[in-house]
Order: structure tokens, then sequence, then C-alpha cells
């Protein structure tokens, strides 16, 4: 990945390609994306893909079972081919996951040409972004990325995250959430409520604890 002028960032650590990007939550749903593979790792990207209502287009010679099963559902169209270009018009996003650094290659050159964004698995010099690993708790969600250097660390830190990140976060954003709503309909700013004060206040252990109305009641008295 370039800075756009065809070099490396000046910043980039030397021995690899210089992957500190821009963090974005991508809004996928209807849109055309091309996988390209169908195997068990495209699979997974698949699943992340169909998760977010993304029109899902797969292209591999040969469809996995659970690929497989979700043409047969309709959840997703394909082509079971070689990849071609012209696979990418009209597209969003474009992964491609088949192990094949040829195929990776023409995949990319494919999206570059097309202004496409496109992830090849375990590929960066062919990637115009890169995945994060992602933990969801209701509304709140947290993202974990090494660049591209460690996918294990991201796992290791994503299952760490998720063992500490319970239901009553959850909660705690529902409760967070309504506060604000009242203080905007009674003329209030929310910009100028001591929100660290409440955060820090022991609202959580409260919620944790099944104790709802003290922590809304704590939550007031803080704000």
């Amino acid at each position: 990945m370039t800075d756009g002028s065809g070099t490396e960032p000046e910043d980039a650590p030397a021995g690899r390609l210089g992957l500190g990007g821009y963090p974005v939550n991508l809004l996928v749903r209807g849109r055309r994306c091309v996988v390209v593979g169908a195997g068990r790792i495209a699979a997974r990207k698949i699943d992340a893909l169909l998760e977010a209502g993304a029109a899902v287009h797969v292209v591999a010679p040969r469809l996995g079972a659970e690929v497989q099963a979700w043409l047969d559902e309709g959840r997703l169209t394909a082509d079971e081919r070689a990849f071609r270009p012209d696979d990418l018009d009209g597209a969003w996003l474009a992964t491609v996951a088949v192990g094949v650094s040829e195929v990776s290659a023409a995949v990319a050159a494919a999206a570059e040409s097309r202004r496409v964004w496109v992830n090849a698995a375990d590929d960066p010099a062919n990637c115009s972004f890169t995945l994060t690993s992602v933990v969801r708790q209701g509304d709140i969600v947290v993202t974990i990325g090494t660049g591209g250097r460690s996918p294990a660390l991201a796992t290791w830190l994503k299952d760490h995250v998720r063992s500490e990140m319970g239901p009553e976060w959850a909660t705690l954003l529902d409760v967070l959430s309504e506060a604000r709503e009242e203080l905007r309909a009674a003329g209030g700013s929310s910009e100028d409520a001591d929100w660290q004060r409440a955060l820090s206040s022991g609202m959580l252990d409260l919620i944790r604890a099944g104790r709802l109305a003290e922590a809304k009641e704590q939550l007031r008295s803080c704000l």
C-alpha cells in the first residue's frame, strides 16, 4: 500500500508495507460485495458480509459446503469458475481468500482499476484495506487491529475484551443514552454533563449486580 504517490509513507517501519490506515465502519447493506474463493476462510468473510446485509456475489471454481448452503437458501449469488476482472464491475467491495498470490494480485489489480476497495486474506501486499477483529455488545462495537502484522495477537486481544465486556455494557449504554435524551428534551446540553464522573461512579458495578434503578439514580446525581 502506498501513500498515493507510488512510494511508501516515510514513517512506515522498515521491511514491511505501511498499513496504518483510517478506521471506518462500512455500511454495505444492499451493496454488491464480491468474494473470490469459497472455502473455509472465505466462508468467514462471507458470513460477516451477509450479517451486515451486503449483496454478496461469490466467484470460485468450486463452492464449499457452507457457501453452497447459502446459495441454495438464496442468501447470495455465485459463479462457479475462475475469477475474471469484470466480476468487479459495479462492486463496492472485494475480498479474495484463495491462498494463491497470483489470484490475489489479479483481483487487486482489477479492483484498483475500478476504484473498488479490496482485501486479500493473509496477503497485505494486495490489500487496499485490512480487517480488524470485532467485539460487539449491543450497539457497542470494539475493533482491534495490528496493521496486518499479527492476526494472532488481534484474536487474543479480541477474546480478552470479549471476556471483560459482558451484557451489562449494553445496558449501561441504554441508561446513558436515555439520560442524554432526557437532558436534551429538557433543553439542557448533553455536552456540558459530567459523563466521565458518572462512568467512574460505580454505575457499571450496580448494573452488573442487577441494581438498575440505583445505577440510574447514581447517574442523575452525577449529572
